[in-house]
């Protein structure tokens, strides 16, 4: 079934990202709400994970407690049920498990990230690296290759050594030195089997949910008006610093460095009010051009974010912006800093542009806009997280003609669904279609340089904040048995078949016709008696139904019939 909106509704989310409507809609496939195409034939497909929600042995052969073994440890505990990742989806005893659950989804890469202390117990390469973690990575990476997937390697995905926590943790510039060393050993060790390098997932939880609202470990809260630019700016400097160490290393190993940033979509409240537009640019800027403007525009931060804090702060009486100034060397290190770009995409939300209050001191309150959720858009498993797939198509947009037209990879968009769905995942179905599809549509219509979705998480883990009360994966792990058995769940059929099919071809049930009917054709319409025979004593009898005079409208699911009451 093909369905359509208006051609003014299509220009005006054109609009919205800057696109050239006129000339983009002289394609008729723009108006149609789902598009039949294929991606380019070398499209990268893959799932995700990261070390802390899947690997468990959490203290086995001589690996370091990270933040989260902390945080998780803690009595009493923030995380539903006292969940902690100790043992998770156990993947550290069962890397053959793993690799074989790959292998039956048939995609062509896999998302995972390494634990550093794992690695380096205390954070340090000045000590001898752990060999059984060395062991087990060669061997998840030996096996993708031995299956013709392709390993694509996150340094860092939130776990970070509890040693260099203890000594500042992000908030201490030596960390610079130490994530440099930690990642130099991992191009030299792993780099000749690795050809994609993803520095840091998501630096905006790093910085604001780890150093700021205190919501994820290490759950400092004490400065939420400083202490997130100062991490941010040392998140910025430790990934420009590996990037340019692994140019020692491009010349033989010709991989690709990025980094993974969290860019969901702000939609204006209002996109005839210009405080509203500007208040979801604001977001736009404050959330994903935080990190995005120094790395793929000019080295420094976006001017919108600049002049809100420093206008804030000035209103806070303050000598100078609480956003440290980035230098003219700091600039020139930053910029160009990635060769593609990595986007985590999970939902859209409403800005409305707000004024909100001076202390305390907030890189929350700089944004200076309230947000809203769109109600009328499906519930995820996640508070505040609605499924609207047009937003990955709008981001997808932005980063398009914000940032120079880089080649772009999805490398997560997974979507929570409670724990009881096990196999018959609908909502998951859903979301991977509708999404997958908006993605294709910003590929083949819109002349995004999408290279690869690699956002569907393989199986079930650790959730975070959640613990195991939601599941993301394609397959469903049971965590209530001590064998952690997996199964498939829906999606991961439907996954394989989109994989497979390298999108969504159109085949012949999606083929448009157009003609005539037979010259001799008989068109009617058709009631029942008992719609029709008895006249309803007021409205409320005769549901869907207006009363005028003697008229009633009845209002079908495709036609309205009119009847004429005598």
């Amino acid at each position: 079934t093909q369905f359509f909106v208006s051609t003014a509704q299509v220009k005006a989310e054109l609009v919205l990202v800057g696109c050239d409507a006129a000339a983009m809609l002289e394609d008729s496939d723009i108006s149609r709400m789902y598009h039949y195409a294929a991606f380019p034939k070398d499209f990268l497909w893959g799932v995700t994970s990261s070390a802390y929600q899947i690997e468990g042995g959490w203290e086995a052969d001589g690996k370091g407690a990270s933040i989260w073994d902390t945080f998780t440890h803690q009595k009493p505990s923030s995380i539903p049920e006292n969940a902690t990742g100790d043992v998770a989806c156990n993947s550290y005893s069962g890397v053959q498990q793993d690799l074989d659950l790959i292998k039956t989804l048939g995609v062509k890469s896999y998302r995972f990230s390494i634990s550093w202390p794992r690695l380096f117990p205390n954070g340090t390469t000045a000590e001898p690296v752990n060999p059984k973690g060395l062991d087990y990575y060669n061997a998840l990476i030996d096996g993708l290759l031995s299956l013709n997937v392709a390993p694509v390697v996150t340094l860092y995905h939130w776990d970070l050594p509890q040693a260099l926590q203890d000594d500042g943790g992000w908030k201490n510039e030596n960390i610079i030195k130490l994530f440099n060393g930690y990642a130099e050993f991992c191009f030299k060790t792993f780099g000749d089997r690795v050809r994609f390098w993803i520095t840091f997932n998501d630096p905006f939880t790093v910085a604001w949910k780890g150093y700021g609202s205190g919501e994820m470990p290490p759950n400092l809260k004490a400065d939420p008006g400083t202490a997130p630019y100062h991490v941010g700016r040392i998140l910025l400097k430790a990934h420009a610093t590996v990037y340019h160490t692994y140019q020692t290393y491009r010349p033989t190993q010709k991989g690709l460095v990025s980094i993974a940033l969290n860019g969901d979509w702000y939609e204006p409240l209002d996109v005839n009010v210009p405080r509203d537009l500007e208040a979801a640019d604001r977001a736009m800027q404050f959330r994903l051009g935080w990190f995005a403007h120094p790395i793929f525009k000019n080295g420094d931060y976006p001017e919108a974010m600049k002049f809100q804090v420093a206008a804030k702060s000035d209103l806070q009486r303050l000598k100078e912006s609480r956003l440290p100034a980035l230098t003219e060397d700091e600039k020139a290190m930053i910029r160009g800093t990635a060769d593609v770009f990595c986007l985590n995409h999970h939902t859209t939300k409403i800005a409305k542009s707000s004024t909100q209050q001076l202390t305390p001191h907030s890189y929350q309150y700089d944004w200076d806009i309230m947000e809203q959720e769109l109600t009328h858009f499906p519930q995820t498993g996640l508070k505040g997280q609605r499924a609207v797939s047009w937003g990955l198509r709008r981001v997808l947009n932005w980063i398009k003609l914000e940032y120079g037209d880089p080649e772009v990879y999805v490398t997560d968009n997974g979507v929570a669904t409670e724990r009881k769905v096990s196999d018959d995942d609908s909502a998951r179905v859903f979301f991977l279609k509708t999404y997958i599809d908006e993605a294709l549509k910003a590929q083949s219509l819109d002349g995004v340089r999408l290279r690869g979705y690699l956002g569907a998480p393989l199986m079930d883990g650790f959730e975070w904040l959640q613990g195991y009360t939601v599941g993301s994966g394609l397959i469903h792990v049971d965590f209530t048995n001590s064998t952690l058995p997996r199964t498939h769940k829906y999606s991961s059929q439907l996954y394989q078949g989109i994989v497979k099919k390298n999108g969504f071809p159109p085949g012949e049930d999606e083929t448009l016709l157009h003609g005539h009917f037979r010259d001799d054709m008989i068109w009617s319409t058709a009631t029942a008696s008992y719609q029709v025979q008895r006249v309803p004593l007021s409205l409320g009898d005769c549901p869907g139904a207006s009363f005028s005079g003697c008229t009633i409208v009845l209002f079908q699911p495709v036609f309205r019939t009119f009847l004429k009451m005598w």
